[in-house]
């Protein structure tokens, strides 16, 4: 199977999930400029060598996402799916290599974008978005305590084993 290159760009931060414990949302940019999103990784699960940082190239066997909508969604084809980490795309000369792939399209008009997104023959639902003014802007704390139940069942989970799985 192909493996698709990745330049990343966005990891949300871990989510619960009480079929896969602990998720990120990935996404980033292909070499042909698209937007892609890769859901779900259980990167704290990954080895070591595998787990990835925001601007560095990455190439990771890759399958459409069906139960997602969005066009720009797909999932590892296995979580054993293996992730070769690349180079890494640095600030230099004012981050213009990271500017030459993140901003070769830029929305300024966010009527533009939400007709795009509402389109169903477009989707969008990945882009850089540039305003032309920033009129205020709000930061609002978040409780960061995960669900009490999912955590219960990840711990029960990981005591428990599971006999299909080897060291």
């Amino acid at each position: 199977m192909p493996t698709t290159k990745v330049l990343i760009t966005v990891k949300t931060y871990p989510t619960i999930s009480g079929k896969y414990e602990e998720l990120v949302c990935t996404a980033g940019f292909t070499e042909d400029g698209k937007w892609i999103r890769i859901y779900p990784i259980p990167f704290r699960k990954i080895a070591y060598d595998q787990q990835y940082k925001k601007h560095e190239w990455i190439e990771i066997n890759l399958v459409k996402n069906k139960s997602d909508f969005r066009p720009e969604s797909y999932r590892p084809y296995s979580f054993d799916s293996e992730i070769v980490r690349g180079s890494f795309v640095d600030t230099k000369n004012y981050w213009a290599k990271r500017k030459e792939i993140v901003l070769a399209k830029v929305y300024n008009n966010m009527n533009t974008l939400i007709d795009e997104a509402k389109d169903k023959n477009v989707c969008t639902s990945l882009a850089v978005f540039r305003p032309s003014e920033i009129i205020e802007f709000n930061a609002t704390e978040v409780v960061r305590e995960w669900d009490r139940k999912k955590m219960e069942k990840i711990k029960s989970a990981r005591e428990q084993g599971n006999m299909f799985e080897f060291p």
